[in-house]
């Protein structure tokens, strides 16, 4: 089941926290980062996002969160985000095709690090089509997609 999460809740923001510093980690050693912002990212950063969080929960255990920034001209996946322990439970697909019924855009975005290699797998397989790449302060090679609809 997917829902919208309240993240201004301490709890909530919390749980939503605990899921992206799991799969970030994860993240990191296919980047081969040393450093790694989103690792860094507090909680008060989550409780006062001007984003939208979704949630999919499996069980009652939220198993993996997409954060959206959604405007008149596009909607941006911030973050998309799947516990490890529920990889490769098409908890990734099940998010983007939410987003996709939810938000009415002629352009969706996302960004990822040229070297997650499931994540590129998964946003080509859905016709997002690379549109830049590019290299961080932080060493790490980006890539970001791009969907016209």
């Amino acid at each position: 089941m997917i829902k919208k999460l309240q993240h201004t809740n301490i709890k909530t923001a919390t749980d939503i926290r605990d899921v992206f510093q799991v799969s970030y980690a994860v993240e990191a050693k296919l980047l081969n980062a040393t450093d790694f912002p989103p690792l860094k990212r507090p909680l008060e950063n989550y409780i006062n996002s001007n984003t939208t969080f979704f949630g999919y929960f499996k069980n009652t255990a939220l198993a993996g969160v997409i954060e959206i920034n959604h405007t008149t001209n596009f909607t941006h996946i911030q973050s998309l985000v799947v516990a490890p322990k529920f990889f490769r439970q098409g908890i990734g697909k099940s998010l983007i095709e939410f987003v996709f019924n939810i938000f009415d855009s002629k352009l969706f975005i996302v960004e990822t690090g040229v070297e997650n290699e499931p994540a590129t797998k998964l946003y080509k397989k859905f016709g997002f089509k690379e549109v830049k790449q590019w290299n961080t302060d932080h060493g790490i090679r980006k890539i970001r997609f791009e969907l016209r609809i």
